[in-house]
């Protein structure tokens, strides 16, 4: 009797085992062209739970119980909603369609886009949250040496957020796990360190960081211009272009706003370091290098995306993009250098939501390599759920597992 009891209960162990781990995943295209579409957003309806594809288009989403349906959207795109219950779980190909704007004399804001934006701000207060929450995300930061991965870390965090009353000074992230890999070569040491780190989904949530351009006392150094209409989750966004207009002491931006056409909230923002000046952009982008060491920027980049539900907008991803060269005295050629940064947010709740205390939070000062452990176990990220590795990525990683072995 007993020994039946202990089947029965291992049995039931392993149906919760499976219910926990089941995977949705597939590959994200463009219906016309057949290529497929990086960052695309795959949410569960009313579950706050939602991955986006990596660089070659796939996904995984890792959910209790298959969901009645997935929603996939994009920029540009129509939102499609995929039926589970027709199609199989694993191994979707999922064609998401070009959306067609239609132009009507309703879109009065054309003829001044400044205004728009301006009027965008003042409703920043009612198109965000009011109350705290607590988002979960999947980190990454990698680092490539011309075209060879040297540096990989990623890491699940959680970040609290406040009310967006507040500036973004209140709002905290910790480390929940990570890992890490850096190449062995001491020619591939660089010693390096400039902006990012899991603080990153923090600094770059613009509507909520007076640092950025996004505020009355930024907005009169910069030049506005409203580009064709686009769509996003099937609402349809105006478009501003933004570009400097005045000299500062320190680089300005250009980049696009979209600004949903029926709230009037920032949608989707991406901006662009002005490096032309190189003495300036250094100084904005660079925290430290070692002696000898001559750093030229060659971009700064920043993509933040916000998702419209529950009646208002909540951050959902973020990436950061970094090229630079770096030479030694002495040398004849510089060597080129890239760092990505990205953070999609998988879960959030606004019940039962604590603050991060300041000895959990990761400070901009922290280095994120210093916080995690190496690759080892092949199930790390047990239920969690994480960009996926690109093929490229996938072979960088099992390369550098292979040199630290030996």
């Amino acid at each position: 009797m007993k020994k039946s009891l202990l089947l029965i209960i291992l049995w039931l162990s392993a149906i919760v085992v499976q219910a926990q781990r089941m995977t949705v995943n597939g590959t994200v295209t463009d219906e016309s062209s057949g290529a497929t579409i990086a960052y695309a957003t795959v949410t569960v309806p009313g579950s706050h739970r939602s991955v986006v594809t990596n660089s070659d288009g796939f996904f995984t989403l890792k959910v209790d119980e298959l969901p009645p349906a997935i929603v996939v959207s994009h920029v540009g795109y129509k939102t499609r909603r995929v039926d589970m219950s027709q199609s199989g779980a694993t191994g979707l190909h999922i064609k998401l369609t070009p959306a067609t704007v239609m132009l009507n004399e309703v879109m009065v804001w054309t003829t001044d886009p400044e205004k728009l934006v301006h009027e965008a701000i003042k409703h920043i207060p009612q198109n965000y949250s009011k109350v705290p929450e607590l988002y979960q995300g999947f980190y990454r930061e990698t680092a490539m040496k011309r075209q060879r991965f040297i540096y990989i870390a990623e890491g699940v965090v959680d970040m609290h957020k406040n009310s967006y009353r507040y500036d973004a000074s209140y709002d905290r992230v910790a480390i929940a796990k990570g890992r890490r890999l850096l190449s062995q070569s001491a020619a591939d040491t660089l010693g390096v360190k400039v902006m990012g780190g899991p603080i990153l989904p923090v600094q770059l949530d613009v509507v909520k960081n007076a640092d950025y351009p996004l505020n009355e006392k930024e907005m009169g150094h910069y030049r506005y211009q409203m580009e064709l209409p686009a769509t996003i989750n099937d609402r349809l966004q105006f478009v501003v272009s933004m570009s400097p207009r005045v000299t500062l002491p320190y680089p300005l931006f250009s980049g696009k706003l979209y600004i949903d056409y029926e709230t009037l909230a920032f949608t989707r923002v991406e901006l662009s370091l002005d490096v032309s000046d190189k003495i300036k952009a250094t100084d904005y982008m660079l925290v430290r290098k070692p002696t000898g060491v001559r750093f030229k920027p060659k971009e700064l980049s920043f993509l933040i995306d916000y998702r419209y539900e529950d009646g208002v907008m909540h951050l959902s991803y973020v990436r950061s993009t970094f090229r630079f060269n770096c030479d030694w005295k002495r040398r004849l050629f510089a060597t080129s250098f890239t760092a990505v940064c990205e953070m999609v947010v998988t879960n959030k709740t606004d019940q039962d939501v604590h603050p991060i205390s300041g000895r959990q939070s990761f400070d901009s000062r922290d280095a994120f390599y210093d916080k995690v452990d190496y690759f080892l176990d092949p199930n790390f990220w047990e239920d969690y759920n994480i960009i996926e590795p690109t093929e490229t990525l996938d072979r960088a990683i099992g390369r550098l597992l292979k040199r630290q072995a030996r």
